[in-house]
């Protein structure tokens, strides 16, 4: 149950060597991206679990919960569906974000493949998927859509 506070409530969890590359700062920084992405996303209200860990650590959850033996770079696990459920309603689920896998990328710089992939696993949290080519469209237009309704950087 929130606290009386107005607004979304995110929490950013460094984890294993991430810990060591993504400052405190840095990580306030993409929870106040994460909560202006949740007002966006239509979810004022809604609370968001963020944990930036390494390849180790995603690997270890791809395995266990998608049967995939490799790490990826971004995993989104949602308490709004199936069985996961909870009783807060306000409770959206939990992106986890190899900071080891953005690091690698080049493309935008550790803080813009953050941001990418944060928003990213919101989107799946918020019901959209791109199994289909058809359905990325759509989806890669949300994240977009997102990024400037909560005037975040491009990325």
């Amino acid at each position: 149950m929130k606290s009386g506070r107005s607004g979304p409530s995110v929490t950013v969890e460094r984890r294993g060597r991430a810990s060591g590359v993504v400052s405190a700062a840095a990580a306030r920084a993409l929870a106040r991206a994460a909560e202006k992405l949740l007002v966006a996303s239509g979810r004022p209200g809604a609370s968001l679990a963020i944990s930036l860990t390494d390849d180790a650590e995603i690997h270890a959850l791809n395995r266990m919960y998608r049967a995939t033996d490799r790490p990826t770079d971004v995993l989104s696990f949602s308490l709004l569906e199936g069985d996961a459920v909870r009783g807060d309603a306000e409770a959206l689920g939990d992106v986890g974000i190899s900071v080891e896998t953005a690091a690698r990328r080049k493309k935008r710089g550790l803080p813009g493949e953050l941001l990418h992939l944060l928003t990213h696993g919101i989107c799946h949290l918020c019901g959209w998927d791109h199994a289909t080519p058809a359905e990325a469209r759509v989806m890669f237009a949300e994240e977009r859509r997102l990024r400037m309704a909560a005037k975040l950087p491009a990325t």
